[in-house]
């Protein structure tokens, strides 16, 4: 089977705006020469607790006219989504968007917002001072707000289930395996499944070389294909190069899962595409 040309569309797209290398109209124009037929823009929301990944409260409006500008004017040429990565942590109005990624980047320990995908070091710092060295104490803090996620940001897609996980490929930091690890995220995992959310399956951190497989980790993609919930496939794209990248390795690890189909947004709608 042909992987590749199953998923045209990404909705989870950062550009200049926030974090991302390329400006909105530069991601358009990769996506047309892509044969992509939809592209969603989902910039971090303003986070007044967070200025390294959200944006600046002045970037929001303009972020928004930019893209209903796109919109406009490349209407015959590819269906253009206006949405919002919504934070845990973030309170900005999100209703009038096409729709919202729920995500959670970062934990509240002791007053301060410690961010568990800024780097290790960092992760590695907060655990030894919040949390006595433990860092079961820190993913068991970060799952908690997972399972919160939906109700808290009012999200149609999660993001990026376990980037609790981002630093640990081979098991840097510790053993995802273990019960300490395992029981909060299932928990949280079987809190969502009773939302209606679709989960992505994110490659943005394979693109960016931080691991070997996308998010959520395949034990969790298997619990989310035993329990009917549903998937679809995302970049997290920072860099116009990366709307599609790993789509078919993702494919294929879906269906490994146990998925007969992933969820893809078209010019028509949602659609359940079958792998």
């Amino acid at each position: 089977m042909n992987y590749g040309s199953l998923i045209k569309s990404n909705l989870h797209t950062h550009t200049a705006f926030c974090d991302g290398a390329h400006a909105p109209e530069e991601n358009v124009l990769a996506a047309i020469e892509a044969g992509m037929d939809t592209i969603g823009f989902s910039e971090h929301s303003y986070n007044g607790n967070d200025a390294i990944f959200g944006m600046k409260q002045e970037n929001v409006s303009l972020y928004r006219g930019e893209i209903q500008r796109l919109k406009e004017a490349y209407r015959d040429r590819i269906r253009i989504l206006l949405g919002i990565e919504q934070d845990f942590f973030g309170g900005a109005p999100t209703q009038s968007y096409d729709y919202v990624i729920g995500s959670v980047h970062s934990v509240l320990l002791e007053g301060e917002y410690c961010d568990v995908d800024l780097s290790r070091d960092a992760v590695l710092s907060y655990v030894e001072r919040y949390c006595g060295g433990d860092i079961f104490r820190f993913t068991q803090e970060y799952y908690r707000n997972v399972a919160a996620v939906a109700d808290r940001t009012r999200c149609n897609i999660v993001g990026h289930f376990d980037l609790v996980s981002k630093f640990n490929e081979g098991g840097a930091l510790f053993d995802e395996s273990d019960p300490r690890y395992l029981r909060p995220a299932f928990e949280a995992l079987d809190a969502l499944l009773e939302k209606d959310v679709i989960f992505e399956i994110n490659t943005g951190a394979i693109s960016r070389g931080y691991r070997r497989t996308p998010y959520p980790a395949p034990a969790f993609l298997h619990r989310i294909a035993e329990k009917r919930g549903k998937i679809l496939l995302s970049s997290d794209s920072h860099n116009k190069a990366n709307l599609l990248y790993g789509f078919p390795e993702a494919l294929q690890i879906a269906r490994a899962a146990g998925f007969g189909s992933v969820l893809s947004m078209t010019p028509d709608g949602w659609k359940q595409i079958a792998i």
